[in-house]
């Protein structure tokens, strides 16, 4: 009586957990085949917040302000209301930031294949399968898109991940400078050149290195066996989209290029570039700046471990969630050979580009940077560059403080002294959302409406 007692207890019990095992995964296991029920509700929940009517000048997010249980709009500059419909007609166009935003429409248009839906317990160790912080599969698509693009050679080159390209300008500068030297390595670059590369150098205040300005003052010293010259080389330049090149020579000049915009849609791609080190970031690739993804490519091997010595001591990498979305991002710029994002990217900017130099055509109080027509080795036709950035100059005496005309006209740019420059020169931003760049241009027109004492009107 005791052994069946016993038996009919085990059988319950088995029968309990069976079903508590398929009440609780019931929206997994259906059929006798198992489904992905568990991401139904993010899914749905990221499509509502999708869905949320900004009146295509603002987003709502998941991670935005919530009211009575509803997302809010953030609004584009210039626009306001709860569904930010509602313009100002006083506001100043804000051009200052490097804000790729005008991507986003082509991501919107391929929302499903650049989703991406991240388990709780996705990547949760420190590391990958084989010790490292870097994924190799994200690793083989880096390498993959270079060939695709035809702007990189990475054949014989260690990659290095990090937090955008910011990380990496100062883990190279780190890399390349003697750390047993009696003297800092001097850094420098070419007038004009971004302001990041002095502001970091001496944020840092290493005794290995410093910022030693123009480029130009510093050719004579590359005979010198006890200096140690560490030049960034922008190219395309920020903020003016030439193809730089490294000025300084010889076996104590090391250069560091910066390649961010050195993409189809910015500029033609007339060969691979093959220098020992090169950094990109999906910024002003994909337009994903908050995500803060770069990376590296070294072909000296000490070079390649100082800087990943440098990741691992100050982030322990980049964050695996990161990685994944910019494998996603990354799989979906390749298909069709990259083609689609390239072709939108570089039309969009085109379009401005058009727009703009047709505005200041009949000023003579403003000019912007010329852009000759390059043969592209991408796209297989001669072609003008497209730069994320107006280098606009005031070209009359009167207007040499051209930052605080532009301002008074109601454009908010970043001044000419940041990047090196003298005050006639202001830089302009062509890459933020449509409606930055539609205000921009009304405020342009009126700006140069004004010469000849007319008046324009939107």
């Amino acid at each position: 009586m005791g052994k069946i007692q016993n038996c009919m207890y085990v059988v319950c019990l088995l029968c309990s957990v069976t079903l508590n095992i398929l009440f609780v995964g019931r929206d997994v296991y259906v059929s006798g085949k198992w489904e992905v029920g568990w991401s139904r509700r993010a899914a749905e929940e990221a499509e509502a917040v999708a869905a949320v009517s900004c009146s295509g000048h603002g987003r709502a997010f998941l991670d935005g302000l919530v009211v009575d249980g509803s997302p809010v709009c953030e609004c584009n500059t210039c626009f306001g209301g709860p569904d930010c419909s509602q313009f100002s007609a006083s506001c100043v166009a804000d051009v200052d930031s490097g804000d790729p935003l005008f991507l986003e429409p082509f991501w919107m248009q391929h929302a499903a294949s650049s989703a991406v839906l991240v388990a709780g317990w996705h990547r949760m160790s420190y590391s990958f399968n084989d010790h490292s912080s870097i994924s190799q599969e994200l690793v083989k698509l880096i390498r993959k898109l270079h060939a695709i693009v035809g702007n990189a050679n990475t054949t014989g080159r260690f990659i290095v991940f990090g937090a955008g390209s910011t990380q990496l300008l100062n883990a190279a500068v780190h890399a390349l400078s003697a750390h047993n030297s009696s003297a800092p390595a001097k850094v420098v670059a070419t007038i004009p050149f971004y302001p990041v590369y002095k502001s970091q150098t001496d944020f840092f205040r290493s005794v290995d290195f410093q910022f030693a300005g123009d480029t130009s003052l510093w050719k004579n010293s590359t005979s010198d066996p006890t200096s140690n010259l560490i030049e960034f080389v922008t190219a395309p330049n920020n903020p003016d989209g030439k193809l730089n090149k490294a000025v300084l020579q010889g076996p104590n000049a090391k250069p560091i290029y910066d390649h961010a915009y050195y993409w189809p849609h910015f500029t033609p791609i007339p060969a691979p570039a093959d220098e020992d080190l090169m950094i990109f970031t999906i910024s002003k690739l994909t337009g994903h700046a908050g995500s803060r993804f770069g990376w590296a490519l070294i072909k000296d091997k000490d070079v390649y471990e100082t800087m990943s010595n440098y990741m691992s001591l100050n982030t322990l990498g980049v964050s695996r969630d990161t990685q994944l979305r910019a494998f996603q991002l990354l799989k979906v710029v390749t298909q069709r050979r990259g083609r689609e994002i390239f072709e939108f990217g570089y039309k969009t900017m085109k379009d401005r580009w058009e727009k703009l130099n047709k505005a200041l055509l009949m000023s003579r109080r403003f000019s912007v940077q010329e852009n000759s027509p390059q043969y592209c080795t991408f796209s297989g036709k001669v072609k003008r560059p497209s730069p994320a950035y107006a280098w606009l100059k005031c070209e009359k005496e009167e207007d040499k403080e051209c930052y605080g005309v532009l301002k008074k006209a109601g454009i908010i740019g970043r001044n000419g002294t940041l990047f090196g420059a003298n005050s006639s020169y202001v830089r302009l931003s062509l890459i933020k959302t449509q409606d930055d760049f539609d205000i921009l241009l009304h405020q342009i027109n009126k700006l140069v409406g004004e010469e000849d004492g007319g008046k324009s009107s939107m």
